[in-house]
């Protein structure tokens, strides 16, 4: 392979990282921010919509990164890779096993609620109160693994 080759497959690879990271910050924010059911909703419809953006992201960086490990014959050999490699499938099993359950109980709860008036449910808040401190450990996480990738401590 060659040298524009192999540019193209890292800004491949750079461009589904921000695919990523970029709606793992936003989400949240666009979340947080209703203050009504209806707010509430079309959050969670907005959301729902960009959650398709990570999943393609997610397979094209796994796709590209095996590639330029090939490539570059770089394999396992390196410690950050290694690091940047667990703390990835940390955050999947965070984010799929954590997460996405949590957000589907919640989902549920706004979508029952949407009858009873404008007024966000108590039980709402409390949920998103759990859920707050391992969305912000995913994002620790996003962030921790960029900087091993830019990086490359060791």
């Amino acid at each position: 392979m060659g040298l524009f080759g192999l540019l193209l497959l890292l800004v491949l690879h750079i461009l589904a990282s921000i695919a990523i990271i970029g709606p793992a910050f936003v989400t949240p924010i666009i979340r947080r921010s209703a203050r009504t059911v209806g707010q509430l909703h079309f959050a969670f419809g907005i959301t729902t919509k960009l959650a398709i953006i990570p999943k393609i992201g997610g397979t094209v960086l796994i796709i590209t990164g095996v590639w330029l490990m090939i490539v570059t014959k770089m394999g396992l050999s390196q410690m950050w890779l290694n690091l940047s490699f667990l703390l990835s499938l940390l955050m999947v099993v965070m984010i799929d096993g954590l997460i996405e359950p949590r957000m589907k109980k919640i989902i549920k709860i706004v979508s029952e609620s949407q009858d009873q008036g404008n007024e966000i449910p108590a039980e709402f808040g409390l949920l998103m109160k759990k859920l707050v401190p391992i969305e912000t450990a995913a994002q620790l996480l996003m962030i921790a693994i960029l900087v091993l990738m830019v990086v490359k401590p060791f």
